[in-house]
């Protein structure tokens, strides 16, 4: 229900990127004004704050966070591009500088108005809003550089060439993952209210359906990582699964949020493809784009193609049958000879989130001269590579069909979903089946509200169907139902690599495996076997893209006592009197 709105014109200080190291730590903020000057109001800490706001992804041109979920969807088993990816296929090598590790400019103009924030001459309560922004941002940063690297030096000041902290060691990630929660619960108290915030500003319901992330994702890091390279010796992170439980709940108890479009054909699709968000009741936070004063993007004109994506099989299979069951038992599951059969009787956000060829996928709609709208009739396999598809599976999730949007460049207005409140009743289900105190009324509070919206039949703990293909045989039934839901609702939003991490499931999920896609044969006379002919299949007759990949020949090579953490570029380690160590086996 947020507008995001970046003053360009603000005066920012000193918002460069730049590396962890003396020379860039000990610098001033760049500005034309001096401290002296500055530090006067209220609204100075507003100006400098504004800035921060740039740490949230944007769309830049198709690579974004968002619907389709870049890296953090195709870094996944849910989606595959054109060319494999390396990381997964444990190509990852050390880099000599950067790697994620340069960013520690951002921390030191966040830790600067922290620490000068008490120069200014104003009422603590016109003050503290802005003070916990930079709290709130100084945690945002931390969650993402701790997901990536795991322990990481605590800086809580802007550095100068003698600080001690220059030559610091890497705090152990539960150490990090405290802090940030610290950081997140004094942000709670100083932010207003969403009834009572300013438009496009950070609140303390959104700072709380946060750190339901960051706990959710410290806690299970630490269950299901336990005992591994990565874990952390005696916790089984049952702190931070309490934790995101009451965060999650206490945005819930709130009665400010709920779920939009329950129960409107196509409601959950349309979700996603809108350019004004600031009168949902889900989208806590997002950023808005505008033609006429700026920015806009270029995102959807990808958006009615394959774009070089596609869903996999694996996802597609893990989504239920309209009884509650899944395909393994569901007598109305029809098979996959071609895409209407796909989803026909299946959880209606999976057709909501692939494009069919059944008449009611819209491609393209509103195009000059009353042309007629465009519908889906097959995949793009005769596009370049950057619009055709992966697997056959072409997302559907996102598409604004506008004829605007898709093909006058530059001038794209769809919002980014930056958090919905979709996610906070995931959280909480999660957290609580991780704890084992999940109850039918916990579930009927939170995943059933999901299924309601689309149709779907409640969830009853008490009588889950055994599937004899759950991707996690060794856990509860409740635990690979909650997270398969987690997969279904948040697909292709950019959440699947880190769960799958979190979890500690990336070697049964990625080592080995061959993303399959779609049955091939189901275009055969409507498409010319030329355009077909770079999409290999399995004797089964899936398409199977990397199968004459010599590195894919034997499946991905994730290295599971490797891979879960990014390495530290050599600068870092080379640093005279450095403490720093390596990540595992890098």
């Amino acid at each position: 229900m947020r507008s995001f709105k970046i003053l360009l014109a603000c005066v920012i200080i000193g918002f460069t990127l730049f590396s962890c190291k003396k020379d860039f730590l000990e610098r001033s903020p760049e500005s034309v004004i001096s401290d002296a000057q500055y530090w006067q109001s209220a609204n100075d800490l507003k100006l400098y704050a504004n800035g921060f706001y740039t740490a949230f992804p944007s769309y830049t041109g198709f690579g974004t966070i968002g619907i389709y979920g870049d890296d953090a969807d195709q870094g996944s088993d849910n989606m595959i591009y054109i060319s494999y990816n390396t990381w997964m296929n444990g190509e990852t090598i050390v880099p000599s500088t950067g790697g994620g590790w340069s960013s520690w400019g951002t921390l030191r103009n966040i830790n600067y108005l922290l620490a000068n924030y008490g120069k200014v001459k104003d009422s603590w309560t016109n003050m503290k809003p802005y003070v916990g922004e930079a709290l709130f941002f100084r945690a945002y940063f931390y969650f993402g550089m701790m997901k990536r690297f795991g322990a990481l030096p605590w800086v809580t000041k802007p550095l100068t060439s003698t600080s001690p902290e220059l030559y610091s060691k890497r705090l152990a990630r539960n150490v990090i993952a405290d802090s940030i929660l610290a950081d997140l619960d004094s942000a709670i108290s100083y932010l207003p209210s969403k009834t009572a915030s300013s438009a496009g500003r950070v609140y303390k319901e959104y700072v709380m359906a946060f750190q339901s992330r960051v706990a959710l994702f410290e806690g299970t890091w630490e269950k299901y990582l336990a005992g591994t390279l990565f874990g952390v010796t005696g916790s089984n992170g049952g702190k931070y699964l309490q934790k995101a439980a009451d965060a999650a709940n206490k945005v819930m108890s709130t009665g400010i949020f709920s779920l939009d479009n329950v129960g409107k054909n196509y409601g959950y699709w349309s979700l996603f493809n809108q350019t004004d968000y600031s009168g949902s009741k889900e989208v806590m936070f997002w950023r808005q784009y505008n033609a006429t004063t700026g920015p806009a993007h270029n995102w959807h004109r990808y958006t009615n193609s394959g774009a070089g994506r596609g869903l996999t099989k694996s996802l597609v299979d893990d989504y239920l049958c309209i009884d509650g069951n899944p395909i393994a038992l569901s007598p109305l599951y029809q098979g996959d000879d071609s895409l209407t059969t796909v989803v026909r009787g299946r959880d209606p956000r999976l057709a909501q989130t692939m494009y069919v060829n059944d008449g009611n996928h819209i491609v393209t709609n509103n195009q000059p001269g009353g042309v007629p709208n465009l519908i889906f009739t097959l995949p793009t396999f005769g596009s370049a590579n950057e619009n055709k598809p992966a697997t056959g599976y072409q997302v559907y999730k996102g598409n604004n069909p506008d004829y605007f949007q898709q093909y006058a460049a530059e001038i794209g207005t769809t919002g980014l979903i930056l958090f919905r409140y979709a996610e906070v009743l995931l959280n909480y289900a999660e957290a609580k089946a991780e704890l084992g105190t999940l109850t039918q009324g916990d579930v009927d509070m939170s995943i059933n509200k999901l299924r309601q919206r689309v149709g779907m039949p409640d969830m009853n703990i008490g009588a889950l169907p055994i599937d004899p293909n759950w991707i996690f045989p060794n856990l509860s039934p409740v635990i690979n139902e909650v997270r398969r839901e987690r997969r279904v609702e948040l697909a292709c939003e950019g959440f699947r690599h880190d769960d799958v991490l979190r979890w500690g499931a990336a070697g049964r999920l990625f080592a080995g495996w061959q993303p399959l896609g779609a049955k091939l044969n189901q275009w055969a006379t409507v498409v010319p076997a030329s355009q077909l002919s770079g999409y290999p299949t399995n004797a089964a007759g899936y398409i199977q893209l990397y199968k004459n990949s010599p590195a894919m020949a034997s499946g991905y090579k994730f290295n599971v006592n490797r891979d879960y953490l990014s390495p530290l570029p050599l600068s870092e380690l080379q640093v005279p009197n450095s403490v720093m160590e390596q990540n595992p086996n890098w």
